[in-house]
């Protein structure tokens, strides 16, 4: 007489448990990589050249420079001056129909002084370094502001108000920044940029300055 127990039963169903696990770590993986995505960090490309010379940028994302944004840093501390911010519009960018994410670097920080000067940045009067970053051609000014509907923030000097920062791109001559359009407020920061991934030949972190005052 069979045993009913034998492996060799026919009737026995196929063991499919290793199907499950798989479909068990797939399932894990995404839910890990969409976390990693929402709270920790992200990729990005750099679509403008406004960030030049430090980020290069291109409609073209396989010709641009290829981020990842720590999304998790400001969460525990406060934006720096000197940090390379990705933020969503502000309002008066969303007035102006911006909807995608912009890259810039913060200068003001909240409850500062900023003024533009002699094509210079003043920080509560004081002129600020920015002599690590910007090309020796390179000066400030608000000749830019041509394209938006309010006189530029930075027309005359400005208080950063609380919980929001001045940001500008290194490309001073072709970046529409904080001179014409106002502040950030911190809510709008996606994160800090922290290292460029691609091109491979131009791997590594994206180191903040020293900027004084």
């Amino acid at each position: 007489m069979p045993n009913p127990l034998s492996e060799n039963n026919s009737n026995q169903k196929p063991d499919h448990s290793w199907l499950a696990e798989l479909g068990r770590t797939i399932a894990l993986s995404i839910v890990l990589a969409l976390g990693i995505r929402t709270f920790v960090a992200e990729a990005r490309w750099i679509p403008s050249g406004s960030m030049e010379p430090t980020l290069h940028g291109s409609p073209n994302q396989w010709e641009a420079d290829k981020i990842i944004v720590d999304k998790l840093s400001y969460k525990f501390s406060n934006p720096q001056r000197g940090d390379i911010v990705v933020f969503l519009p502000t309002k008066e960018l969303k007035r102006e129909n911006y909807q995608d994410a912009f890259i810039k670097r913060i200068i003001g920080l909240p409850g500062e002084k900023v003024e533009i000067k002699n094509g210079k940045v003043y920080i509560n009067d004081r002129p600020l370094a920015e002599d690590k970053y910007l090309s020796p051609s390179q000066r400030t000014l608000i000749d830019v502001c041509t394209s938006g509907p309010q006189p530029p923030f930075l027309l005359k000097p400005a208080i950063v108000p609380p919980n929001s920062y001045l940001v500008l791109g290194d490309n001073r001559n072709s970046s529409y920044d904080s001179r014409c359009w106002g502040v950030v407020p911190r809510e709008n920061i996606i994160g800090r940029a922290i290292l460029r991934f691609w091109p491979l030949d131009h791997i590594g972190e994206i180191n903040k300055p020293p900027l004084y005052p």
